[in-house]
Protein backbone atom coordinates (compact mmCIF):
# COMPACT_ATOMS: atom_id res chain seq x y z
CA UNK A 1 0.00 0.00 0.00
CA UNK A 2 1.10 3.88 -0.82
CA UNK A 3 2.71 5.13 2.40
CA UNK A 4 0.85 8.21 3.79
CA UNK A 5 2.75 10.99 2.47
CA UNK A 6 2.11 10.13 -1.22
CA UNK A 7 -1.58 8.96 -0.72
CA UNK A 8 -1.55 12.54 1.18
CA UNK A 9 -0.25 13.92 -2.06
CA UNK A 10 -2.74 11.66 -4.97
CA UNK A 11 -5.62 12.12 -3.12
CA UNK A 12 -5.59 15.40 -2.00
CA UNK A 13 -7.96 18.31 -3.97
CA UNK A 14 -7.90 22.02 -4.10
CA UNK A 15 -12.22 22.34 -3.30
CA UNK A 16 -13.24 22.28 0.09
CA UNK A 17 -15.24 19.41 1.39
CA UNK A 18 -18.37 20.04 3.52
CA UNK A 19 -18.49 18.34 6.89
CA UNK A 20 -21.50 17.39 8.57
CA UNK A 21 -22.85 15.63 11.88
CA UNK A 22 -26.40 14.09 11.73
CA UNK A 23 -27.49 14.75 15.56
CA UNK A 24 -30.06 11.98 15.36
CA UNK A 25 -29.88 8.27 13.85
CA UNK A 26 -31.18 8.37 10.28
CA UNK A 27 -32.80 5.28 8.55
CA UNK A 28 -30.97 3.83 6.04
CA UNK A 29 -33.36 4.32 3.07
CA UNK A 30 -33.32 7.76 4.10
CA UNK A 31 -29.42 7.91 3.76
CA UNK A 32 -29.51 6.16 0.56
CA UNK A 33 -31.57 8.85 -0.79
CA UNK A 34 -29.64 11.74 0.52
CA UNK A 35 -26.63 9.73 -0.73
CA UNK A 36 -28.02 9.93 -4.53
CA UNK A 37 -29.31 13.64 -4.25
CA UNK A 38 -25.40 14.56 -3.14
CA UNK A 39 -23.59 12.23 -6.01
CA UNK A 40 -25.89 13.69 -8.39
CA UNK A 41 -25.61 17.20 -7.16
CA UNK A 42 -21.47 16.85 -6.79
CA UNK A 43 -21.20 15.00 -10.35
CA UNK A 44 -23.15 18.28 -11.73
CA UNK A 45 -20.98 20.87 -10.16
CA UNK A 46 -23.64 22.05 -7.80
CA UNK A 47 -22.26 21.27 -4.57
CA UNK A 48 -19.15 20.80 -3.00
CA UNK A 49 -18.14 17.44 -1.57
CA UNK A 50 -19.28 15.93 1.55
CA UNK A 51 -18.45 13.55 4.40
CA UNK A 52 -21.27 13.05 6.32
CA UNK A 53 -20.95 11.39 9.98
CA UNK A 54 -24.34 9.45 11.22
CA UNK A 55 -25.70 6.53 13.22
CA UNK A 56 -28.27 4.20 11.96
CA UNK A 57 -31.05 2.16 14.23
CA UNK A 58 -29.98 -1.34 14.16
CA UNK A 59 -29.87 -2.92 11.08
CA UNK A 60 -27.71 -5.17 8.34
CA UNK A 61 -26.75 -4.39 4.93
CA UNK A 62 -25.97 -6.98 2.08
CA UNK A 63 -23.33 -5.62 -0.34
CA UNK A 64 -22.60 -6.71 -4.15
CA UNK A 65 -21.00 -9.87 -2.76
CA UNK A 66 -22.94 -10.89 -0.01
CA UNK A 67 -24.05 -14.49 0.44
CA UNK A 68 -26.96 -15.23 1.84
CA UNK A 69 -25.94 -18.28 4.11
CA UNK A 70 -23.84 -15.60 6.16
CA UNK A 71 -27.60 -14.29 6.98
CA UNK A 72 -27.63 -16.19 9.97
CA UNK A 73 -30.33 -14.43 12.05
CA UNK A 74 -32.85 -12.98 9.10
CA UNK A 75 -35.13 -11.87 11.34
CA UNK A 76 -33.72 -9.91 13.74
CA UNK A 77 -33.19 -6.90 12.59
CA UNK A 78 -34.10 -5.44 8.97
CA UNK A 79 -32.06 -6.22 6.15
CA UNK A 80 -31.57 -3.86 3.52
CA UNK A 81 -29.81 -4.26 -0.21
CA UNK A 82 -27.09 -2.24 -0.65
CA UNK A 83 -24.78 -1.41 -3.64
CA UNK A 84 -21.50 -0.91 -2.20
CA UNK A 85 -19.13 -3.77 -2.33
CA UNK A 86 -18.36 -6.24 0.19
CA UNK A 87 -21.03 -8.60 1.83
CA UNK A 88 -22.94 -8.52 5.00
CA UNK A 89 -22.76 -5.77 7.65
CA UNK A 90 -24.11 -4.53 10.58
CA UNK A 91 -25.34 -0.81 11.48
CA UNK A 92 -26.48 0.25 15.11
CA UNK A 93 -26.07 2.89 17.80
CA UNK A 94 -22.83 3.26 18.91
CA UNK A 95 -21.15 2.92 15.75
CA UNK A 96 -19.94 6.13 13.92
CA UNK A 97 -20.63 5.82 9.80
CA UNK A 98 -18.62 8.51 7.93
CA UNK A 99 -20.24 8.29 4.34
CA UNK A 100 -17.60 10.11 1.87
CA UNK A 101 -18.82 11.43 -0.78
CA UNK A 102 -15.78 12.58 -2.92
CA UNK A 103 -14.95 13.55 -6.43
CA UNK A 104 -12.54 11.14 -7.88
CA UNK A 105 -12.60 13.20 -11.22
CA UNK A 106 -9.95 15.37 -9.18
CA UNK A 107 -8.52 12.75 -7.07
CA UNK A 108 -6.64 10.83 -10.34
CA UNK A 109 -9.65 8.75 -10.64
CA UNK A 110 -8.02 5.82 -8.32
CA UNK A 111 -10.46 3.84 -6.75
CA UNK A 112 -7.77 1.49 -5.47
CA UNK A 113 -5.77 4.24 -4.09
CA UNK A 114 -9.00 5.36 -2.72
CA UNK A 115 -9.94 2.29 -0.54
CA UNK A 116 -6.31 2.58 0.61
CA UNK A 117 -7.03 6.05 1.58
CA UNK A 118 -10.07 5.31 3.26
CA UNK A 119 -8.62 2.22 5.22
CA UNK A 120 -5.33 4.87 5.99
CA UNK A 121 -7.69 7.32 7.36
CA UNK A 122 -8.90 4.57 9.85
CA UNK A 123 -5.70 3.66 10.96
CA UNK A 124 -4.29 7.48 11.82
CA UNK A 125 -7.95 8.17 13.40
CA UNK A 126 -7.56 4.76 15.42
CA UNK A 127 -4.07 5.60 16.36
CA UNK A 128 -5.00 9.12 17.66
CA UNK A 129 -6.26 6.32 20.67
CA UNK A 130 -3.41 4.93 20.78
CA UNK A 131 -5.00 2.03 19.09
CA UNK A 132 -2.98 0.22 16.73
CA UNK A 133 -5.14 -0.88 13.99
CA UNK A 134 -3.61 -2.97 10.25
CA UNK A 135 -5.12 -3.89 7.29
CA UNK A 136 -5.06 -7.37 6.05
CA UNK A 137 -4.79 -8.88 2.18
CA UNK A 138 -6.92 -11.14 2.59
CA UNK A 139 -9.78 -9.36 4.44
CA UNK A 140 -11.26 -6.04 4.37
CA UNK A 141 -11.53 -4.15 7.20
CA UNK A 142 -8.92 -2.60 9.80
CA UNK A 143 -8.12 -4.92 12.31
CA UNK A 144 -6.77 -5.39 16.09
CA UNK A 145 -4.01 -7.77 17.27
CA UNK A 146 -5.66 -9.76 20.39
CA UNK A 147 -4.11 -11.99 22.44
CA UNK A 148 -4.25 -14.92 20.56
CA UNK A 149 -6.28 -13.92 18.00
CA UNK A 150 -7.24 -10.62 16.05
CA UNK A 151 -10.82 -8.71 15.89
CA UNK A 152 -11.90 -6.13 13.69
CA UNK A 153 -12.49 -2.28 14.91
CA UNK A 154 -13.53 -0.92 11.64
CA UNK A 155 -15.69 -1.74 7.99
CA UNK A 156 -15.63 -0.20 4.64
CA UNK A 157 -17.55 -0.16 1.59
CA UNK A 158 -17.85 2.11 -1.18
CA UNK A 159 -19.75 2.61 -4.66
CA UNK A 160 -18.90 4.94 -7.26
CA UNK A 161 -21.34 7.13 -9.87
CA UNK A 162 -20.32 9.47 -12.49
CA UNK A 163 -17.03 9.33 -10.76
CA UNK A 164 -18.01 10.19 -7.38
CA UNK A 165 -18.04 8.06 -4.33
CA UNK A 166 -20.57 7.14 -1.56
CA UNK A 167 -20.94 4.77 1.22
CA UNK A 168 -17.49 5.12 3.36
CA UNK A 169 -16.16 3.39 6.84
CA UNK A 170 -17.73 2.61 9.80
CA UNK A 171 -15.98 2.67 13.24
CA UNK A 172 -16.74 0.36 16.05
CA UNK A 173 -17.07 2.96 19.00
CA UNK A 174 -19.76 1.41 21.80
CA UNK A 175 -22.16 -0.90 19.70
CA UNK A 176 -23.68 -4.03 21.20
CA UNK A 177 -20.91 -6.61 19.59
CA UNK A 178 -23.33 -9.32 20.44
CA UNK A 179 -25.70 -7.41 17.45
CA UNK A 180 -22.89 -8.86 14.83
CA UNK A 181 -23.95 -12.17 15.46
CA UNK A 182 -26.72 -12.31 13.68
CA UNK A 183 -24.32 -12.43 10.48
CA UNK A 184 -20.88 -13.55 9.35
CA UNK A 185 -20.03 -10.00 9.00
CA UNK A 186 -17.76 -9.14 5.53
CA UNK A 187 -18.33 -12.92 5.01
CA UNK A 188 -15.13 -13.34 7.75
CA UNK A 189 -16.38 -16.31 10.49
CA UNK A 190 -12.78 -16.72 11.87
CA UNK A 191 -12.02 -13.51 13.62
CA UNK A 192 -14.12 -11.61 16.19
CA UNK A 193 -15.54 -7.99 16.44
CA UNK A 194 -14.05 -5.24 18.64
CA UNK A 195 -14.88 -1.25 19.44
CA UNK A 196 -13.27 1.24 21.58
CA UNK A 197 -15.49 0.20 24.37
CA UNK A 198 -14.46 -3.55 24.27
CA UNK A 199 -10.80 -2.50 24.22
CA UNK A 200 -11.24 -0.72 27.63
CA UNK A 201 -11.68 3.27 25.85
CA UNK A 202 -14.03 5.22 27.23
CA UNK A 203 -14.16 7.87 24.27
CA UNK A 204 -17.19 10.00 23.18
CA UNK A 205 -18.32 10.61 19.90
CA UNK A 206 -17.52 13.67 19.96
CA UNK A 207 -13.89 12.67 20.68
CA UNK A 208 -13.98 10.26 17.74
CA UNK A 209 -15.27 12.96 15.27
CA UNK A 210 -12.96 15.49 16.12
CA UNK A 211 -10.15 13.40 15.24
CA UNK A 212 -11.87 12.08 12.01
CA UNK A 213 -12.02 15.15 10.82
CA UNK A 214 -8.30 16.23 11.95
CA UNK A 215 -7.24 13.31 9.86
CA UNK A 216 -8.99 13.39 6.85
CA UNK A 217 -8.24 17.24 6.73
CA UNK A 218 -4.35 15.94 6.76
CA UNK A 219 -5.12 12.85 4.44
CA UNK A 220 -7.77 14.09 2.17
CA UNK A 221 -7.80 17.61 1.83
CA UNK A 222 -5.89 20.48 4.28
CA UNK A 223 -9.24 21.82 5.27
CA UNK A 224 -13.04 21.10 5.72
CA UNK A 225 -15.80 23.23 6.26
CA UNK A 226 -18.66 22.51 8.76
Amino acid sequence: MADRASLKTHLASSAPVRWEVAPQPVAYPDAIARMDHEVAEIAAGRASELVWLLEHPPLYTAGTSADPKDLIAPDRFPVFATGRGGQYTYHGPGQRVAYVMLNLHSRGNDVRGFVAGLEQWIIATLAAFGIVGERREDRVGVWVRRPGREDKIAALGIRVRRGISFHGISINLNPVLEHFGGIVPCGVSDHGVTSFADLGLKTTMAELDGALQQTFGQLFRIRTEQ
